[in-house]
């Protein structure tokens, strides 16, 4: 069980309450070239079924995780991915420059959901040339797999997971937050201090699990499942759907250890259900046949 980026802060902050060998992996919150102090409180407001976070991509900058957090994170077995992000197609590449020079990574995860300031603001995840630019450029520097997180605020995920693939990627992360909004109704003001943010939680595993599901037929590469994990159930329905892994996000906001239960209750499942292997999983969703409508 992977823990996803942006939850479990640098990994190593959540050592005391959580067995960080025991997990599947780590995936850091975002890491971009300089430091950044991210968006204006209130940054977080909990919905029915889920959250919202405009948390803004606050850390602090490759050079001081190199620094800082990576030398921690090598004592531990587990494998650790560095999530990276930028406004610019160099900024990707200086990141990933510098981590290349360090010891202690496993792999990287592009976080493509972000604007690219060069291009007045078209998003990485929604142009199919900036894409393939991004993942081409970060192929020919990084001597590590790259997974790439699409973003699910798209007409169709699938010709644009074929964009990553055919680029370079090693590996499809999905999906991101759908961007949303919360209102007070007696201030008639957003309840997010930048006004809109990221919906995540069960409220949005359902169309996470079709995207997933749709990725999966479309590429020849691993997907990676997120989006409403929140028990061992969900996390067998999104390897049904052609997850070979999934990732824990949202959930580890209430329970930090929530991905060391869910990779237990997966467990359990697998036993209930006579699955000697949990490979068997991966996309063995069977479809029902298409209803033909009578005249």
């Amino acid at each position: 069980m992977i823990a996803a980026s942006g939850t479990f802060a640098y990994g190593a902050e959540l050592a005391p309450i959580v067995d960080l060998n025991q997990l599947g992996a780590i995936v850091v919150k975002g890491l971009s070239r300089e430091p950044m102090d991210g968006n204006p409180a209130p940054r977080l407001w909990e919905t029915e079924s889920g959250m919202i976070n405009s948390v803004g991509l606050q850390n602090i900058g490759v050079r001081a995780f190199v620094a800082q957090k990576l030398p921690t994170l090598r004592q531990y077995q587990t494998p650790v991915f560095a999530n990276v992000f930028g406004y610019a197609l160099e900024d990707y590449e200086e990141v990933v420059r510098v981590l290349e020079d360090a010891e202690g990574l496993a792999g990287y995860e592009l976080n493509v959901s972000c604007p690219n300031t060069k291009h007045g603001g078209v998003f990485f995840s929604n142009d199919p040339a900036l894409l393939g630019e991004l993942v081409s450029r970060v192929r020919r520097l990084a001597r590590r797999p790259i997974l790439v997180k699409l973003s699910p605020n798209v007409a169709q995920i699938a010709p644009l997971a074929l964009v990553a693939q055919d680029n370079g990627a090693d590996a499809i992360s999905l999906v991101n937050t759908f961007i949303s909004l919360a209102i007070d109704a007696r201030t008639r003001r957003p309840r997010i201090g930048n006004n809109f943010g990221g919906l995540s939680g069960p409220a949005i595993k359902p169309i996470a699990l079709r995207m997933v599901h749709e990725v999966y037929r479309a590429v020849r590469i691993p997907v990676v499942g997120l989006g409403g994990i929140a028990n061992g159930i969900d996390a067998a329905e999104f390897m049904i759907a052609g997850a070979t892994a999934v990732e824990v996000g949202t959930a580890s906001f209430w329970d930090p250890t929530s991905p060391l239960r869910i990779a237990r209750e997966l467990e359990q499942f697998l036993l209930e259900e006579r699955v000697n292997r949990v490979t068997e999983l991966t996309g063995s969703l069977q479809m029902n046949p298409p209803q033909l409508r009578k005249s």
